[in-house]
């Protein structure tokens, strides 16, 4: 027997001994609903961004799958269109792929705007000018 088949009986065990316990059982879901969502809205709000957004989306849902059907059935889901949706990127047109890149950028830039984080870093290097600044009024 490994030592990943160990742990993960282990595991189901202490799960299966939780689940006795209706109000530790109902907390312990709570607390991974919690986390998991966490981590979830934190990767879709990283999704746009240069870096890991999809992993921690992925990260999150796999969290939230541990418990939750509907979560294990979104991850499949999620994680075959994430696959489509790439693969039929790398067979475009290099310019697909520039085009998508500057659309990518531009909703970074447009949401750092937004948020007023070009207002701040232009601030910072002694820049100032009323188009830099967030319409919502953040970031001054």
């Amino acid at each position: 027997m490994t030592a990943d088949n160990t742990d993960r009986r282990r595991w189901t065990h202490h799960r299966e001994r939780l689940r006795q316990r209706p109000t530790l059982d109902f907390s312990y879901r709570v607390v991974v609903a919690v986390v998991g969502l966490t981590v979830l809205l934190v990767g879709i709000a990283a999704i746009p961004y240069p870096g890991p957004g999809w992993a921690i989306v992925f990260l999150g849902l796999a969290i939230l799958a541990s418990e939750f059907y509907w979560a294990r059935r979104t991850l499949t889901y999620t994680k075959d269109r994430y696959d489509t949706a790439m693969s039929w990127l790398r067979r475009q047109p290099s310019w697909v792929q520039a085009a998508g890149a500057v659309l990518t950028g531009a909703v970074v830039v447009g949401t750092l705007w937004f948020l007023g984080a070009i207002y701040w870093a232009a601030e910072l290097v002694g820049l100032h000018h009323p188009l830099l600044r967030s319409p919502i009024g953040l970031g001054s």
